[in-house]
């Protein structure tokens, strides 16, 4: 069977506005130009994967079913704009949590690539010819420790004048849209 390419996007700060410890579908803001760029690299071929820390649910702030309900709305907010997830994978644990059962070094919780390696091996995905996408140095040292190129969306957390460069950074840009024509002008969606 013929491997799969991905593109991995972390939640907050590159599908939704970032939220600290996000607890409510309320809350869910989807970022400039977002569909837009899903709705691009799917035509390009690649599968949409959502790759999210929540240790929020280790740290007590919320639990699983609330997550399950924030998730089912950005799904819903997505689908509205006529683009749709091929999944989504999340991690409850923290080592400094309350909630003893989530309380834990785990190999999900980005940087570490747990979460990418089980979706790679769930859809077929050939991690050297996908992306990971995140607003973060931990998104982006997923993605390099999964095997994969790595996009730093610069946000309103991220100054990218003065910013430090973010290890594991291939390519910075200003949003989803802007990634999936970064892709398409290099042909290396094909």
């Amino acid at each position: 069977m013929k491997k799969r390419k991905a593109v991995f996007l972390d939640r907050d700060g590159t599908i939704v506005v970032h939220e600290p410890y996000l607890s409510s579908p309320d809350q869910l803001k989807l970022l400039p130009n977002t569909a837009e760029g899903i709705r691009l690299f799917r035509e390009y071929g690649y599968l949409i994967i959502v790759i999210t820390n929540q240790s929020g649910i280790a740290r007590g702030f919320f639990d699983e079913e609330r997550l399950m309900l924030i998730h089912k709305k950005l799904m819903g907010m997505l689908e509205e704009k006529g683009v749709f997830v091929d999944d989504l994978f999340y991690c409850p644990h923290h080592m400094e949590g309350i909630v003893e059962r989530y309380k834990m070094d785990c190999d999900c919780r980005k940087p570490k690539p747990g979460m990418l390696r089980e979706a790679a091996r769930r859809h077929q995905i050939d991690l050297t010819q996908s992306l990971m996408i995140g607003d973060s140095e931990t998104d982006m040292l997923a993605g390099k420790n999964a095997g994969c190129r790595c996009v730093l969306i610069r946000n309103d957390r991220i100054d990218e004048i003065s910013a430090a460069p973010v290890t594991g950074t291939d390519y910075m840009v200003k949003d989803l849209l802007e990634a999936a024509r970064l892709f398409y002008t290099k042909n290396d969606y094909q």
